[in-house]
């Protein structure tokens, strides 16, 4: 597979909607992900990122402008032990509870379906890092209709291990902008990452779409000491 250049697959799709990146630093020592939101409509547009304890929620930000929770308020990003979920939408509480239950990553999933938002059934998109032992896999998954046919959901997992310094996968939820909007294809693209927490936070966050964009989380997990450094913007300030 080739790799492709991250900042070019943003910069060329306008409406890419909600994405998650999982990989390893150019340097080898940390584990990155990283997840955005996009968003068309004033509701989806009227969002921020704020900390969570050792995760992140979405809220309203301006409360009188709300019009709709349903779909956009979640938690995207949440820890569970030695593993840190990441997904667009609430079903990071789905896989946080049934992984706890002893369910696998794959097991909780196949609780849910594509979001029920008539006529995209915005796919389901969903990561799960696993640290051990100074080194970490991870997951990535996608629930999604069948070409835009509710009656039929098709579930794709993912699975990394040993992950390449230098590289990472990425999921989204649009294949561009459209009416209705085109759902993701194909496998996680695979894309470089290069930088450290503040450098590549700005080469994705400069590369979203100036418009759509909404709000970006990264996250840079030290892989010998355990160390997390987090870096949240948010268009609204």
């Amino acid at each position: 597979m080739k790799k492709l250049d991250i900042a070019q697959e943003l910069s060329s799709n306008a409406y890419p909607g909600r994405g998650i990146v999982i990989g390893k630093s150019d340097c080898g020592k940390y584990a990155v992900t990283a997840y955005f939101i996009m968003g068309r409509s004033v509701n989806s547009r009227n969002r921020v990122f704020v900390e969570d304890g050792d995760g992140i929620r979405t809220q309203a930000f301006d409360p009188s402008k709300l019009e709709d929770p349903h779909l956009i308020i979640y938690a995207p990003v949440r820890v569970l032990g030695n593993k840190l979920i990441v997904t667009n939408g609430d079903q990071t509480d789905t896989i946080y509870e049934l992984m706890d239950r002893q369910q696998t990553f794959e097991q909780s999933l196949r609780t849910r379906e594509f979001e029920d938002d008539a006529p995209n059934y915005t796919p389901r998109i969903s990561g799960i890092l696993h640290f051990e032992d100074g080194s970490f896999n991870y997951a990535m998954s996608i629930l999604k209709s069948a070409n835009g046919n509710p009656d039929s959901c098709q579930r794709y997992t993912f699975s990394f291990t040993n992950p390449i310094a230098g590289e990472g996968r990425f999921i989204h939820t649009y294949m561009g902008d459209g009416n209705p909007l085109p759902s993701f294809e194909g496998e996680p693209k695979l894309v470089g990452i290069s930088g450290n927490i503040d450098e590549f936070t700005d080469m994705l966050w400069t590369n979203l779409n100036e418009d759509n964009k909404v709000s970006l989380f990264v996250r840079y997990v030290n892989l010998e000491t355990g160390a997390v450094e987090t870096r949240i913007i948010n268009k609204n300030k």
